[in-house]
């Protein structure tokens, strides 16, 4: 019996060392830098979301998958997934462009709801993502912020962390 419990409490500091040996991450800065149309299919619109990842960290953050999912106004718009890989060097940033989907029913349902609303200005969004890095190399991140739409009489974006 007390080797039993020799070994399970052998087990635990054992895997509560392991979780030591993962390094710390600062999360990474997110920015939507663009968005330009793509060719389109039927009752769906394209478009690439051009995002900026800068990296704080010491160490290379290596990917082998990007995802998003776009929210405006509280409402889920848009979708998109790409295969690209790379890396992003220590203390260094780059610019990725992710296609992503808008369906027919995103748009009846995001033109309900600013239906709703007096202004097309500052309107909230929230993109949510991950660049895929093997079983713990996987990084997720979340970009919020106001933006305006084209045609609104102010005509500016904010963007904060």
């Amino acid at each position: 019996m007390r080797s039993v419990h020799a070994v399970i409490l052998s087990l635990l500091l054992l895997s509560l060392s392991a979780c030591a040996l993962f390094p710390h991450r600062d999360p990474l800065n997110i920015n939507v830098v663009g968005i330009e149309p793509l060719q389109s299919q039927d009752m769906e619109v394209r478009f690439a979301v051009k995002i900026r990842v800068q990296n704080p960290n010491e160490t290379p953050i290596d990917y082998n998958g990007v995802a998003l999912d776009l929210e405006v106004n509280g409402q889920p718009l848009a979708s998109g997934v790409s295969d690209q890989s790379g890396s992003i060097a220590r203390f260094s940033e780059t610019v990725l462009s992710v296609p992503v989907s808008v369906s027919a029913f995103s748009v009846l349902r995001q033109t309900l709801g600013l239906s709703q609303t007096q202004t097309l200005n500052n309107l909230p969004y929230v993109l949510r993502g991950k660049l895929a890095g093997g079983l713990f190399g996987t990084v997720r991140f979340v970009d919020t912020g106001k933006l305006s739409l084209p045609g609104s009489t102010a005509g500016t974006r904010s963007y904060r962390q």
